[in-house]
């Protein structure tokens, strides 16, 4: 019996046996445990290299580790271009192929269908880029490997789109829950990213995968996690306003680091080949460590040396060595590092690396809070505010700012320092940094150019609706087309005799659209047989009161067009080309059918 014979005779079994419901239940138990393995396989691949490089070669002695980010980059390239010759992805636009744009992407329009290839691909490259140095994250690449486990088993399971949709935010529950083991942050994440609806079939799903990854992670790792805090200094209401201070840090840095993020791609965009793009990118990875050595990697130990106060070990050596018993050298450092973590991160991945967003927020968002912390301790105030504390806080602060998620903020510190201690300074700076940023840019690195192509879904049904919706499918071109030197008499034996419409495109030997003939605008000549010969076409046109442009109009702009012109037919045009017409009924029905779809 082959392997198609056995799935088909455990698919007639499971049928008769296994309720959807319950089915949905047991797939994401699984979802969660092999998201929390792939999870764990990327560390411990990341820290192995890490290891070895420390202690089996001598750059680190000889301070030439600053090469090190290079030689994974090349790596990563080498297998790119020789081992994984066709693209992980090949449909995904290339500016969306981080882990979290590109999930995205697929699920509004390749029905979250991913390829098998990305269950391997960022397990073998992500820690390639990060074990040598490149200053990105794990859990990008964690969330693709899950993902992609998710969607193919769906496939294999022959399970429809919204399960799949569901099935794959289990994924990234489970990829958070495994890298911080905070399973109630993970959910928050999932809805928050993926826009889910909220309700009691995809709680307990969701719930169910997380909790399987966390227990993956303890069975194999005990107590280790990649933040460990214990909180000790508790909030005072005289720091309130110190926490407001630290929210509008926040909230500029979140700015900042978005805009430097764009910024970076739109330079290295200026280089055509891959290979330049390496060779820039790892000199310029290779000169900021050179002089700021902390942005090597992640950056996690270096966000813990923050919180126990030991910064002279966490700045590492430095050309200013001599002067750190000054404190504000030290500020001053800090700073270095805080604007030049997001240069170096997004530099990374433009230079080929592959990994994450996330935990490099974290580290940016420690340093600034930290910074804040240590500003607000030495100019003379006469008040001590705690400097682990707004180590802790500054994270929580980038986070909201960055992606745009609060929630998720807000119980990631909460849950990775074991309590809530922090919860009211917490939600204080988190607030404010959300609604700073939120005001100033709408989306977030995550969603900005899939927003601007009309490719993203929020939690506005009406606006899931149109973006979800195919343009291509609500055309019509069963229109008969006329010249416009054609006389009465040919329209109404070539046209109007052989046509069920009473719209008429006029288009020229080109094809390109000069006009509209309605049923209306002749009816009153029609039978008048001394004029079939003596006008033509061009006589009866007129213009349409709109057009729609196939490229670049999306489904809302459609929609709109068809509330500002008050009209029933509307013409596309097509690189310049007539193309068809979409109705308002039509357009009408298929919304109706895709909200039915959406919310059932």
């Amino acid at each position: 019996m082959n392997l198609k014979s056995t799935l088909k005779h455990v698919m007639i079994w499971r049928y008769k046996n296994i309720s959807q419901k319950n089915f949905v239940l047991i797939l994401s138990i699984f979802v969660g445990l092999s998201t929390g393995l792939a999870a764990l396989t990327l560390k411990n691949i990341t820290y192995s290299i890490q290891l070895f490089l420390k202690k089996g070669i001598v750059f680190s002695e000889n301070q030439l580790y600053f090469i090190l980010p290079f030689i994974g980059l090349l790596f990563v390239y080498l297998l790119r271009k020789y081992v994984f010759k066709k693209e992980m992805s090949p449909s995904v636009p290339p500016f969306i192929k981080r882990a979290v744009p590109s999930l995205l992407y697929s699920l509004l329009r390749q029905k979250g269908l991913l390829s098998y290839k990305l269950i391997y691909h960022p397990i073998i490259m992500a820690p390639l880029t990060v074990g040598f140095g490149g200053s990105v994250g794990l859990l990008g690449p964690a969330i693709t490997s899950g993902s992609a486990i998710s969607s193919n088993l769906s496939k294999l399971m022959h399970i429809d789109k919204k399960t799949r949709t569901l099935l794959i935010a289990c994924a990234t529950a489970g990829a958070v829950a495994s890298m911080f083991k905070s399973p109630i942050a993970a959910i928050v994440f999932a809805v928050e990213v993926f826009s889910l609806d909220l309700t009691f079939a995809s709680l307990l799903p969701l719930l169910i995968a997380s909790i399987s990854s966390v227990l993956t992670s303890y069975f194999f790792l005990g107590d280790e996690v990649l933040f460990n805090f214990v909180v000790t200094d508790k909030f005072t209401i005289r720091d309130t306003t110190f926490y407001i201070i630290l929210g509008l840090g926040t909230a500029i840095g979140s700015i900042y680091f978005t805009k430097i993020y764009f910024a970076v791609y739109t330079f290295f965009d200026r280089f055509k080949s891959k290979f330049t793009k390496l060779i820039v990118g790892g000199f310029a990875i290779g000169v900021m460590l050179y002089f700021i050595p902390p942005l090597y990697g992640e950056g996690l130990s270096f966000t813990r040396d923050l919180y126990d106060g030991n910064y002279l070990h966490a700045l590492g050596s430095t050309f200013f060595d001599k002067y750190l018993d000054n404190i504000w050298v030290v500020i001053v450092l800090l700073i270095g590092f805080t604007v030049f973590k997001a240069i170096a991160m997004t530099t990374t991945f433009a230079a080929g690396g592959v990994g994450g967003v996330i935990v490099p927020t974290m580290v940016m968002g420690s340093a600034l809070g930290n910074v804040v912390a240590k500003i607000i301790n030495n100019i003379g105030l006469g008040h001590q505010v705690s400097e682990s504390n707004f180590t802790l806080v500054g994270m929580a602060g980038l986070i909201a700012g960055v992606i745009h998620a609060p929630l998720t903020a807000i119980f990631l510190i909460a849950e990775i320092t074991g309590g809530y201690v922090l919860f009211l300074p917490l939600m204080i700076t988190v607030a404010i940094s959300y609604m700073i940023t939120k005001n100033y840019m709408e989306h977030t690195i995550y969603t900005k150019e899939l927003a601007e192509r009309g490719d993203l879904l929020t939690h506005d049904k009406d606006q899931n609706v149109l973006t979800s919706m195919d343009i291509n499918s609500v055309i019509e071109q069963n229109f008969i087309a006329l010249r416009p030197d054609m006389s009465l008499g040919e329209m109404l034996h070539e046209g109007v005799s052989k046509s069920n419409r009473n719209l008429f495109p006029v288009i020229n030997e080109n094809n390109n659209l000069v006009g509209i003939i309605l049923l209306d605008d002749i009816r009153n000549i029609m039978f008048d047989q001394s004029l079939y010969s003596t006008t033509s076409v061009e006589t009866f046109m007129h213009l349409p009161p709109g057009y729609i442009d196939f490229k670049n109009d999306t489904m809302r702009t459609v929609m709109q067009k068809f509330q500002d012109t008050n009209a029933w037919n509307l013409p596309v045009i097509k690189d310049g080309k007539y193309h068809g017409f979409v109705s308002k009924s039509k357009l009408l029905t298929a919304y109706r059918r895709k909200l039915i779809n959406i919310t059932h």
